[in-house]
């Protein structure tokens, strides 16, 4: 889709941009519990303090990001939002391609998203199939992420093995300011532009933002041009009625630079790999979305009913040209209210979600990123039906019962149309998938800011089209998979005293019939085999603690705090047939943030940090080829004027270390001569810098 599909009059505002690298933890993620913000939100959208009262009043694992800890950074991906976050592993892959997995959601699916559903405003990203990518979450344009992992996603029905993440978009009502234009750029040719408005006018308010994104990479053959549209338009009907519309177009063209053997990888990171120059490799995406929020005050409680649709075009020749056209189209009401039982406090939360969609899956010989002849012609349809609660009965004034439940009922439906070659059969292939996930836990709050819990709860991980149609050979087969099953017991606790705030977790998952992959083929990108592992095991720790560690340094209010974030994965097959005990390859075991911050009064901060990766993840199953670890140094600092102008530079990997940020991960290293081609380098030493005026 051209530029010129933006409406001419928000391309002449496009002259602003980036923010963003996460204050430290001390300043996001941690709870606040009892914080109060200063913008008074709307039915439709709360306040930035109630959205994070909502999710620190989970009974379990969550995380809470203000955009205001980074919006005067520089954040370009949703690492720069999320890296900040214990439990949650976001590595860049190339361009805005990332590997976001948590609890080892989707560990070893070499691309996009499995096991963990992405939401904005409330409303899914993922396709109907439960697919996702990233390319839609355009960090200059939030507000505040909320982080459910695991079970604890029931608030919104999402009952996956990771999780749900809901990136919150701001209104006119939680806006930083009523404009905000933003410029920034610096290595590999990057340069970005960024615009909001907003106004309220009486009941209406509305907001519009844009942001233009260009950058040739890193590696050879990894250009990247993105241009995202926002808005939403909110109308208060009558007392305690409003409406809200959401608009998005978000438009992607990025160069794919491929996989690369372990020593290029190390020795040659910039190379791009030879067949994804020689093949053009590409990924070309227009998603248009509509959707709509509107909000009841109840004498008891709050009616929220979410409509949307969402068009997504896909051009991706890799292996073979992917061309694939679909729809994704629901309705969710959600009912939450706060009443008094015999005297006790009781929360309950209960939803629908009825959601559904249809994708034209074409595929083609690739020749030079055009199409050849024509090999695949199938129709992919989806259909998913939910029902699902949340009680928690406060039996002690700061203790809290929590039971939920979800049941749900889910269809993939295959449809082959034959004719060419590789397929020439028809097929027609569908499987439903049915269940109940219950959920059971305590909370005790023994202060307002501080929180201990402990809780279990079930998932399931439907398999998508990804993992249900294969190419086995040369013809593309659907495979009835099992869904993922999962117990997931954790104990945490989650608070603030004085100068120290803390957010750990310690967890286990038992799964049943892990959706595991390999790469068939990483150097040439083939799309991985799926495969049921009957038993596997996912535990570890989440681990947040920050300190104040010196105040009113120069007598003036400035601060020192230190950060640290751990992620520790235990990640492991059990008994397996082929793999015994092996660690599940794709993500390494320990994953550590250090971060010191100096804040002044006049606005000025720095940050030194440090990203330590002892060892690094397996590349196979069979565990015979690990990534060497690696230590990364980097800087930010940046002034914030009284005037609501600021400046930023951000300063990554000073040493130039030469690292694998991610793995294509493969079945067994050695029968691919021991040394697959499965890895993508890291981005080496990188230098970025801004201005933000809010006005």
């Amino acid at each position: 889709m051209p530029s010129s599909r933006l409406p001419g009059a928000f391309a002449l505002i496009l002259f602003s941009s980036t923010s963003a690298f996460a204050q430290g933890v001390a300043n996001a993620e941690l709870p606040e519990l009892s914080v109060q913000g200063t913008t008074p939100g709307s039915l439709t959208v709360p306040s930035v303090a109630a959205q994070r009262a909502a999710v620190n009043a989970t009974v379990g694992s969550v995380a809470f990001v203000d955009a205001k800890d980074f919006q005067n950074r520089y954040a370009n991906t949703l690492r720069d939002v999320l890296k900040d976050t214990p439990g949650v592993f976001v590595q860049q892959r190339y361009g805005q391609e990332m590997r976001l997995s948590v609890r080892g959601s989707g560990i070893s699916r070499g691309f996009h998203l499995r096991g963990l559903e992405l939401l904005q405003d409330g409303i899914p990203v993922n396709s109907a199939d439960g697919s996702g990518d990233f390319y839609q979450i355009d960090p200059l344009a939030l507000r505040s992420v909320e982080v459910y992992k695991g079970g604890n996603a029931l608030t919104f029905g999402a009952t996956t093995l990771g999780g749900a993440i809901n990136f919150v978009t701001p209104t006119a009502q939680t806006a930083f300011a009523p404009n905000i234009l933003r410029v920034d750029g610096g290595s590999f040719g990057t340069i970005r532009e960024h615009f909001q408005f907003s106004r309220i006018s009486g009941p209406a308010d509305f907001l519009i933002s844009g942001t233009l994104t260009n950058s040739d990479g890193f590696r050879d053959h990894e250009t990247q041009r993105t241009q995202n549209f926002n808005a939403n338009v909110g109308y208060r009907l009558a007392p305690g009625v409003e409406t809200r519309f959401y608009v998005g177009i978000y438009l992607t063209d990025q160069k794919l630079p491929g996989t690369l053997r372990l020593w290029d990888a190390l020795d040659n990171p910039t190379m791009a790999n030879p067949s994804a120059i020689s093949g053009n490799q590409s990924r070309k995406v227009e998603t248009e979305r509509v959707a709509n929020r509107t909000s009841f005050a109840l004498d008891v409680g709050k009616l929220d009913i979410d409509t949307w649709a969402i068009h997504k075009s896909l051009y991706h020749p890799i292996f073979e040209v992917i061309d694939q056209d679909g729809w994704t189209y629901g309705i969710s009401p959600h009912w939450t209210g706060t009443f008094d039982i015999g005297g006790y406090r009781n929360d309950t939360i209960l939803g629908l979600r009825a959601f559904a969609g249809q994708n034209s899956a074409l595929q083609f010989r690739n020749v030079a990123g055009q199409r050849g002849a024509q090999t695949l012609n199938a129709l992919q349809s989806s259909s998913n039906y939910e029902a699902y609660g949340e009680n928690r009965f406060w039996f002690l004034p700061d203790v809290a019962l929590m039971t939920g439940a979800k049941a749900f009922s889910s269809n993939r439906t295959y449809s082959d149309k034959g004719g060419f070659g590789p397929n020439p059969a028809v097929k027609f292939d569908n499987r439903t998938y049915q269940g109940i996930n219950p959920k059971l836990g305590l909370i005790w709050q023994p202060l307002p800011d501080i929180q201990v819990f402990a809780d279990i709860t079930r998932s399931r991980d439907v398999p998508d089209f990804t993992d249900l149609t294969q190419t086995i050979g040369t013809t593309t087969q659907f495979v009835p998979l099992q869904a993922q099953r999962a117990w997931t017991y954790e104990a945490g606790t989650r608070g603030r005293l004085d100068r120290l705030a803390w957010d750990v977790t310690l967890y286990r998952s038992e799964v049943r019939d892990e959706l595991i992959n390999f790469s068939v083929d990483p150097g040439r990108n083939i799309p991985a085999a799926t495969f049921n592992s009957p038993r596997t095991i996912h535990q570890g720790v989440e681990a947040a603690v920050s300190l104040d560690i010196i105040r009113d340094l120069t007598g003036v209010g400035d601060r020192i705090s230190a950060s640290q974030i751990w992620t520790h994965n235990d990640l492991r097959f059990v008994g397996d047939p082929v793999f015994g005990d092996n660690q599940i390859a794709g993500i390494p075991r320990d994953v550590l943030r250090s971060v010191v911050t100096y804040t002044h009064p006049s606005g000025f901060h720095l940050s030194p940090s440090v990203d330590w990766v002892p060892q690094g993840a397996f590349s196979d199953h069979a565990n015979t080829l690990q990534v060497p670890g690696y230590t990364l140094i980097n800087v930010q600092t940046g002034i914030d004027f009284s005037n609501g102008v600021s400046l930023f530079l951000d300063a990554r990997n000073l040493a130039d270390t030469r690292y694998v940020s991610d793995v294509a991960v493969v079945n067994n290293a050695v029968t691919m001569g021991g040394n697959p081609t499965a890895f993508y380098p890291g981005v080496g030493r990188s230098f970025f810098g801004g201005v933000r005026a809010s006005f």
